[in-house]
Formats: C-alpha cells, structure tokens, sequence
C-alpha cells in the first residue's frame, strides 16, 4: 500500500467498479421475461449428498422450446430433490416431472408479477450503485492516505478524487442504462 501510486487507486478503482457493473449484467439475466432461457436456473442450488451445488452441477439444463426449460438430473434418485429446489427458488417456477425429466414451463407475466420483477431489477441496481460508490469512497480513502503520507500534494489528490468521480459517474450511468434496458424487457408483452 505505502508504494501505491495516484494511477494504481484509479486503475483499482475503476476495475473494481466495471466488476459492479458485470455483477449486475448477471443479476439481472437471471430475472426472467416471459421466454425461457436456462441461464434462469444458474442460481438454484440443490441439495446434494448434504453439499449444496447449483443445478448445472447435477443435471442437464436445455430449452425444449420458447417457453419449457428441461432439466435432466443425472442421477434418479435426486429428481425430487431438483424440483423441490426449482419450486423453492425465488423465481416462481412450477416444475412438472414428467419420468425422469423435469419440464419447467415459463408462465406468463401477470402485470403484477411485472411489477415485482422491476422492484428486484431496481434493488440490484440499488446495490450496483452502492458498490460503486463504496470503491469510490475507498479511492478517495486511499488518496487522503497518500497526501498524509506525503506521497502526493493536495492538488494531485484534488485531480484525482475529480477523475473517480467521473468515472463514478459513468458506471452510475451505465448501470442506469441496464435497469431501462431491463425494464423496458419487461413491460414489454
């Protein structure tokens, strides 16, 4: 830390919040629309052999079509296991057994279940922002270190408290641009 330089915090800095940003592009595919994707289930975790593992890890996920995700465990036994676990999640899924595949119909969104979505779009963006602004206050942090370190004048650190928050700004902005993306997505029927 006692080497670090004005352009090493701005660097970190912004690497830590284009992370912010990429957390929530996945955050957000894993809210559905009304088509099916199996990107949906990445997050479902299943109880297995007392370890919990997500279900890519257990069984085959594919797209039987537009609306239908299959999953296909590749043991029998946990079958139910799966399901239980895809009808718990916080997605509102209602698996169907169907032998030993499992059918996942998408339903359709209810306005109000359109509504819900938003909500959770905006409390990931909520915590997207927050993220960022939490780099920016250690940048800033870091760069107050450094004047009282004498490792840099007060108009160095003046400059660059001026460039993080530019490019707080620009993450700020992009992760706004996601949410409008992502909620146009939805309201769209």
């Amino acid at each position: 830390m006692a080497d670090q330089t004005i352009a090493d915090v701005k660097k970190s800095a912004e690497q830590k919040m284009q992370k912010s940003v990429e957390a929530l592009k996945t955050d957000l595919g894993k809210v559905r629309t009304g088509r099916a994707h199996t990107g949906i289930l990445d997050h479902v975790m299943v109880d297995y052999y007392g370890s919990m593992v997500p279900i890519s890890q257990v069984a085959n996920v594919t797209l039987i079509d537009a609306r239908t995700i299959g999953v296909q465990p590749w043991e029998k036994n946990i079958a139910g296991k799966v399901e239980k676990a895809i009808r718990d999640s916080d997605l509102g899924l209602n698996p169907a057994s169907q032998g030993d595949m499992i059918r996942v119909p998408m339903p359709m969104l209810t306005e109000e279940r359109r509504r819900d979505l938003i909500k959770v779009i905006k409390g990931e963006g909520e915590n997207a922002r927050v993220a960022v602004r939490n780099v920016r206050r250690d940048a800033n942090t870091a760069l107050k270190d450094m004047v009282k370190n004498k490792a840099a004048s007060e108009d160095e650190e003046r400059r660059a408290q001026d460039e993080v928050q530019k490019l707080t700004d620009k993450y700020i902005a992009e992760i706004d641009k996601l949410l409008q993306t992502k909620e146009a997505d939805l309201l769209a029927i």
